[in-house]
């Protein structure tokens, strides 16, 4: 889960925000990483670690 949740957040650099604060960019914001999909996957890499 850790590792597809850190893939998953670099998935979003491509992407164009829509919503949040980062809507406020508009193209601007393609090519910089979510930061809520960071901060999950820095979540689930501290449970996995927690876990073993």
């Amino acid at each position: 889960a850790a590792e597809a949740a850190d893939e998953g957040a670099l998935g979003t650099v491509p992407m164009l925000a829509r919503k949040g604060r980062a809507s406020y960019l508009g193209e601007r914001s393609i090519g910089h990483q979510d930061p809520g999909a960071t901060s999950s996957a820095l979540l689930f890499a501290a449970l996995a670690e927690v876990a073993r």
